[in-house]
């Protein structure tokens, strides 16, 4: 009797330890199942967040292809409102001031600056205003090709740029790479400023095979004969290798500066200004510095991804300058899409782009800020018709 008392009590030992094995197993495969299924999500999420509205009643230039998507990411965005949470989206019910939302009437003189941002679609940009300037009666003015091109300038190379800039007869256009400059602290009338953004990380991906094409070399040596050309195993790397080996080109850490020709990894420094507080890559100082210069100095910043709803923002806030750019631009839209297509680069991973996201939070909150302000523009507009559907052309770029 005291034998099969004693089995008993090893059989009630035994079965529970089973028992927690089994559940132990079923919530690690649980846990294993929800993880691959939200990374497949998240991942699906990301290859169609550039078509999505910044918010779910905006008009938009890029819509969601089919109801499966619509549904997706409704799905995934109860869960997750963006992948950029931190940002405080705009209320889409808020009573918009056209008027305060319009920086063009506070300009002191009818001459647009489109101090543009490199890889953003600004050469696009420059020859829609080329262009622009018959039909609307403006002159357009750009800077000269340099064989060192610093956006970042002195104070005293600052004083050179704002007497240029005001020396121009209106209406005027004058185009160049280089950071915001305030023309208010040189006594002189501050123009209307206009530009455009693109996603941080397409945008350096672009930069980066951008400075590799054949043709772009062609061109240099052409114009500057005596320069020296690259090292071809440097043409030959690819963008994927020089983030994994973590090549100087590629590491993009957190208040590193980074001077040379212009570091052509931040958007935000074009709109922060010349300052060394701007310099150091990533950080709070300089993204709020660029947000202030925006809602002060600029007209409009358009967003490359939604290209009908920053047409149809700089008709209405230009006017004298866009008026007919929608028009233009889709009558002459193979034209316009060959400017600076750059055949040469390959695609790059979502693993590797998501790699380089996380080191581009600001600048990617900075992004999204724009484009925020750019539908709240849109909005403030009360149009009654819809803007026709775009296809993202960004990609090759």
């Amino acid at each position: 009797m005291i034998v099969k008392d004693n089995m008993w009590r090893q059989r009630r030992l035994i079965v529970p330890k089973r028992t927690s094995e089994l559940v132990a197993l079923v919530a690690l495969s649980s846990t294993l199942f929800l993880f691959l299924h939200t990374r497949d999500l998240h991942s699906r999420l990301r290859e169609m967040e550039v078509r999505l509205q910044p918010g779910e009643n905006e008009i938009s230039g890029n819509q969601p292809s089919s109801d499966g998507e619509i549904q997706l990411a409704t799905a995934i965005q109860s869960l997750q409102s963006s992948r950029y949470s931190t940002i405080k989206l705009y209320d889409h019910h808020e009573m918009l001031d056209l008027n305060a939302l319009n920086n063009t009437k506070r300009a002191d003189k009818h001459v647009l600056f489109f101090n543009r941002v490199p890889k953003v679609g600004s050469q696009t940009f420059m020859q829609l205003l080329r262009r622009l300037s018959v039909r609307n009666n403006f002159a357009f003015n750009r800077d000269q090709v340099q064989r060192v091109e610093t956006i970042r300038l002195a104070p005293y190379e600052q004083r050179q740029l704002v007497r240029l800039v005001n020396s121009y007869n209106e209406p005027s256009v004058y185009v160049k790479h280089v950071c915001f400059t305030n023309f208010t602290e040189f006594n002189l009338p501050q123009p209307i400023y206009m530009n455009v953004v693109r996603d941080p990380v397409e945008r350096i991906i672009s930069w980066y095979y951008y400075v590799r094409a054949p043709w772009y070399y062609v061109e240099r040596k052409q114009i500057f004969p005596d320069l020296p050309l690259p090292d071809p195993e440097w043409l030959k790397k690819d963008f994927e290798s020089c983030v994994l080996n973590g090549d100087r080109e590629c590491r993009y850490v957190e208040g590193e500066y980074h001077e040379g020709i212009g570091d052509h990894r931040r958007q935000t420094l074009f709109f922060c200004g010349h300052s060394e507080k701007c310099m150091p890559f990533n950080t709070v100082g300089a993204l709020e510095r660029a947000k202030l210069s925006v809602e002060k100095h600029y007209a409009v910043v358009g967003v490359l991804e939604d290209i009908n709803t920053t047409l149809t923002v700089l008709e209405n806030y230009i006017p004298q300058f866009f008026e007919g750019a929608t028009e233009l631009y889709w009558d002459e839209m193979n034209s316009f899409k060959k400017i600076n297509r750059n055949s040469f680069k390959p695609p790059v991973s979502e693993a590797i782009k998501e790699m380089v996201r996380k080191n581009f939070t600001r600048e990617i909150e900075f992004y999204q800020f724009c484009r925020q302000r750019l539908h709240r523009q849109l909005r403030a507009l009360k149009l009654s018709s819809t803007i026709p559907t775009t296809q993202n052309e960004a990609s090759s770029l």
